[in-house]
């Protein structure tokens, strides 16, 4: 059974925009909530930046969904310790309803301490690394930790849940894909890559459950929707490494001009045609996601959920 959850957005929206959006959510008909963990947005139009842990105890007592981060980054900005500790209190406010949706970040989020931002190959030993503390901290044992990338020293949860928080892993290449596979709970990426999928479950992920998003841009007049992503989020369409690698929202503004209209309408669903908006999400049911999320881009955000309530939702497969 395919579920269907609703993405909501630190960059783009503060807290009493995402608390509202999720009580939509959840009368519209979605099963679930992702959020995501930002310091910055990656450009200034988008222009929020909450701090994802106080949204999340807001949402505790707003809905009832169960929630995700998608993703947070527990290396560098905030050490695993820390992370464990705000995923375990999450996780009894929700009521068992959290999961721990982790990756290996960006360098617009992760560099704002001056630490060094290291490759790709370090970055993932630092959250296997990250991983295994958190999940020897969720015991409410204490512990004592002398590795490679992290120290820790006579920590101990006093306030966690009676059952281990599963921590989903994202991945957006094979390396990244392997190490899901090989220690997360789940598995979390944004394409709807049929290979991705089937290496995980291969490589280790079995049955666990495998994530994905997508972002739309519903409204009536679909140049304006182009306008709008293009605006807000060019950023999704820039090739390569460039989004981990740059530092701030204004390096992200300066490659705006490499993204055109033309791009943003071959690439996202724009408009209101329901069937482009099925079609998106079922792309993911077909290459073997268990769940979607979708995020809406700009500020229509009763239109969406009145369009996915009566429209869309009704015609996924579940």
């Amino acid at each position: 059974m395919t579920e269907y959850g609703y993405f909501l957005s630190c960059e783009e929206f503060g807290p009493a925009d995402l608390i509202e959006q999720a009580r939509m959510a959840e009368q519209a008909g979605f099963q679930r909530l992702w959020i995501s963990d930002h310091y910055h947005p990656w450009n200034d139009a988008q222009g929020q930046s909450p701090f994802v842990w106080s949204v999340i105890g807001a949402l505790s007592e707003a809905v009832s969904l169960p929630v995700e981060t998608a993703v947070t980054c527990p290396t560098v900005r905030m050490h695993p310790a820390v992370v464990a500790q705000a995923a375990a209190t999450s996780a009894l406010m929700t009521g068992g309803r959290f999961r721990l949706g982790v990756g290996t970040g960006e360098a617009l989020n992760e560099h704002i301490l001056g630490d060094p931002w290291p490759p790709t190959t370090v970055r993932l030993e630092m959250l296997e690394e990250a991983v295994q503390i958190m999940r020897r901290l969720f015991t409410g044992e204490q512990v004592t930790h002398y590795g490679t990338h992290y120290k820790v020293e006579n920590a101990r949860l006093y306030t966690v849940p009676d059952e281990p928080i599963p921590i989903d892993i994202s991945g957006f290449g094979p390396e990244a894909t392997a190490l899901a596979a090989r220690i997360g709970d789940g598995y979390i990426t944004m394409m709807p890559e049929e290979s991705m999928v089937t290496q995980f479950r291969k490589g280790g992920g079995g049955t666990k459950p495998v994530s994905g998003g997508a972002k739309v841009c519903y409204g009536t007049d679909r140049e304006e929707c182009v306008r709008t992503v293009r605006e807000l989020w060019s950023n999704e369409l820039l090739p390569g490494e460039m989004g981990q690698v740059l530092p701030t929202p204004r390096h992200f503004e300066q490659l705006m001009p490499l993204i055109s209209e033309d791009m943003v309408r071959e690439n996202r669903v724009c408009g209101d045609d329901v069937d482009e908006h099925v079609s998106a999400l079922t792309a993911f049911v077909d290459a073997g996601f268990d769940v979607v999320y979708v995020n809406q881009i700009g500020p229509d955000q009763r239109g969406f959920f009145d369009f996915y309530r009566t429209k869309v939702l009704p015609q996924l497969p579940r």
